[in-house]
This record gives C-alpha cells, structure tokens and sequence, in this order.
C-alpha cells in the first residue's frame, strides 16, 4: 500500500539545487521504503528509485517539458519526513515545469492533460502490479512566475479555485501547499500579493493546507542562489519541514497510526 503524490508547479518544485562552498549540503539519499518515483514518460512499467534530480526525465515535448533544468528538488527530503511519520511509502510522480503560470495549469491546457495522463499511467501500473493506494494527494509550489506578471491576489485565488476543484475531479484529495519565497534580483519586484493570496487559500478552500512558509526567510539568510532560486540546503529544509507537517495532517485526519504503519512497511520491504 502507498500514498501517490503529485509534485506541481514551477521551478522550485522542479528544483534547481547546487550546492557551495558556505552551502554544501547535497539532496539527501532516500530512506529505503520510504519512497518511487513513477516515470510516465521515461518508464512507464515500472517503479524507479528515488533519488535526485527528482523527474529530470520526464519531459514531454506536448506538455511539461523542463529540458534539464532540473539539478536538486525538496522531494526526497519530503518524501523522507513524509515516511518517517505515516510509515507508508510513496509513490510520487513529477510534475512541475519553471517559469509557469497558473493560466498554464488550468483544466484542458496542455500541462493538465499531461497531468491527467501521468496521474492515469500510474494509477494503471499500480494496479496491474497489484499496489493499493492509500491516499492521492498533491504537494504544490507555483507562484513567482504570476508575481512577476504583477497578477493580483484575487484572480491568483480564482485562477487557483479552479485549478484545485478540477484536481479534486481527478481524485486528489488533499493539497499540501508549499508557500513561496522572495524575489532576490535587481528589480523590485514584490512577491507578497502572491503570498497573501497563498495564506488565504486555506482559508477559502476546503482541502488545501498550508504545509511551509520556510522560502520566506531564505533570502535574508543568504540561501538564495540567484533572482529565484535557493541552494540545495533550503529545498532540504523545507521538504523536511513541508513533508513532517503533511504526515502529520495525514496522521491526524484519517487516524493513522504511523509508527505501526512504519513498522509494518519495513518489514514487508525487508
């Protein structure tokens, strides 16, 4: 039995992680059962090991393509902390393409119907091969992109409605939203109409929660590698982070007691 999670969004769910010299810290190796990664494009028959750059080769020319932009996400981390408290693997499946929009995630847009196909393959996989799924749920991280369009929080919150209610169409049932961050780069520009909309979203929406507001103070600890982007230490900090509140959500909502679940799932991979 696993958790399917969607990872959605731009280039801070892809994950653009290097490392330095003040920031050395690589991605971390996944715990063994905690988690796969499901390959619709590149391998489709079959459950590859997690491991980062998460979904460098899932590109699909008619849909998310995010060339090889990838170098280091938050997913392993996630997905580490995320079996440390439910105790049930995951299978996860990358979709997330930098530089999108919201526009660009709407019902019949070209990255939906690739979502719908990658969430469709997997789901025939894992029953072919006999795999149950606990629970499908989506782990999301967008905004900087519609920061930068100046877009007002309103129709980000709009344009977000009706992006989750189509997700929940397609069987999702939890959204584990990943705040984002600041803007770093010589212009000003001002992220916090996207962030307030993003604070709001809970609020207004049932099965959203709100899971990590950590890209927030990254800046002003010099984590931020560029206009954009943060170093391979902050996407491990706030996987942690978002994946220990989201287990502990899921504990708590369907009365999961994770450390039997744990223990359960050891020895089933042993």
């Amino acid at each position: 039995m696993v958790d399917l999670i969607l990872f959605m969004g731009q280039s801070n769910m892809a994950g653009r992680g290097v490392t330095c010299e003040r920031w050395p810290q690589s991605a971390p190796r996944a715990i063994e059962g905690a988690g796969y990664e499901y390959r619709a494009i590149s391998a489709p028959d079959c459950l590859s090991p997690l491991e980062e750059p998460f979904g460098r080769a899932e590109n699909d020319p008619d849909g998310i393509d995010d060339g090889k932009m990838k170098t280091g996400s938050l997913v392993t981390s996630f997905v580490n902390a995320y079996y440390q408290r439910t105790g049930t693997s995951v299978v996860g499946i990358s979709a997330s393409k930098g530089g999108s929009s919201i526009l660009q995630w709407q019902p019949d847009t070209p990255f939906m119907r690739d979502v719908e196909r990658r969430l469709d393959s997997a789901r025939n996989y894992l029953e072919k091969a006999h795999i149950s799924v606990r629970h499908t749920v989506l782990v999301w991280c967008q905004g900087e992109t519609d920061g930068d369009h100046r877009m007002h929080g309103d129709e980000y919150i709009l344009n977000f409605e009706q992006f989750w209610r189509h997700m929940q169409s397609l069987g999702v049932e939890q959204c584990f939203l990943i705040r984002i961050g600041h803007y770093n780069g010589p212009e000003a520009i001002s992220y916090q109409e996207i962030m307030d909309a993003q604070d709001q979203i809970p609020q207004r929406m049932d099965g959203v929660i709100m899971v990590s507001t950590e890209f927030a103070g990254m800046k002003e600890r010099g984590l931020m590698k560029d206009a954009f982007h943060y170093y391979q230490a902050a996407y491990n900090e706030v996987g942690r982070a978002a994946g220990e509140r989201a287990g502990k959500l899921i504990c708590e909502r369907y009365g999961i007691n994770g450390q039997n679940e744990r223990k359960t799932a050891e020895k089933s991979w042993k």
